[in-house]
């Protein structure tokens, strides 16, 4: 055999491995929620019968990120799910998050990674990624985001500043809801709409990665969009001043919740990425 064909098989053989063209997927959960909504959802089903082997579950901390592995089956695509503590500021979650991307970065290094991050979670994503780039991610896809914030957290905020001494009684007879509003009340303060002094404003004033986006934005058509948690203009990257003109937008009629609705697209976007 002479090198020429040599060279032509193994540039054929290269075609057809799927190690040579693996991508990695990360799935970043929302608000009050945690890696088990994927499957709640039936989107890590989804993605598993599109060819997408779940890879494991990561969780940053203060000891460092850990990863719970699961049997992924060699070679192709893979995803991750994380946990992240949902309740804490943007930019503490977007710290784990570096964490996580960093070790999935050198994990799998030559392979490209797309986050998907859904509700105040594509917030955390883009805080990561302006904070510290990782090199080889190639596109973010976030579902129903607050990108410009939501009239939901002035709300919780305003419901929650209770003086003293009448918050005395509403801590002892608030119940859990009250307690995690309470407790919650740093990251409310995130994602009010934009102001200057807000995260939310320097965020979105702050150079992003040169990378593929898509909104993913709840609504029925052009003019009813939004649901009951984000307006449908803030759940559009285009809106973001530094994106505008960026990012593709998807329209899915279906309320803020993670929807198996969600997990066709995000195939089907997976499939195009150039």
């Amino acid at each position: 055999m002479n090198k020429g064909m040599i060279t032509l098989l193994l540039i054929v053989a290269g075609l057809f491995n799927p190690a040579a063209r693996a991508d990695v997927l990360v799935l970043v959960h929302g608000y009050l929620s945690g890696a088990q909504s994927w499957d709640a959802s039936g989107i890590s089903a989804v993605l598993g019968r599109n060819g997408w082997q779940r890879a494991g579950v990561y969780a940053a901390g203060p000891a460092g990120v850990q990863l719970v592995p699961m049997k992924s089956g060699g070679a192709g695509h893979k995803f991750y799910t994380v946990d992240l503590p949902s309740e804490a500021p943007v930019l503490v979650q977007a710290f784990q998050l570096r964490q996580v991307l960093q070790t999935v970065s050198q994990t799998h290094a030559g392979e490209s990674i797309i986050i998907v991050g859904h509700s105040a979670g594509g917030v955390v994503a883009r805080a990561a990624l302006v904070r510290s780039p990782v090199h080889n991610v190639k596109a973010l896809i976030t579902i129903a985001t607050p990108h410009l914030g939501t009239y939901r957290a002035e709300q919780a905020l305003d419901a929650t500043d209770i003086p003293f001494p009448f918050s005395i009684v509403t801590d002892i007879l608030g119940g859990e809801t009250y307690d995690t509003a309470m407790r919650s009340r740093s990251l409310y303060v995130d994602l009010v709409r934009p102001r200057p002094g807000s995260l939310l404003f320097w965020l979105n004033n702050e150079p992003h990665p040169d990378i593929q986006y898509f909104s993913i934005v709840r609504g029925k058509d052009a003019v009813q969009l939004g649901d009951f948690v984000v307006p449908g203009y803030s759940q559009d990257m285009n809106n973001v001043p530094v994106l505008r003109g960026k990012s593709s937008r998807i329209l899915i009629p279906r309320e803020h919740g993670l929807d198996v609705l969600d997990a066709n697209v995000i195939v089907n976007l997976l499939a195009n990425l150039t």
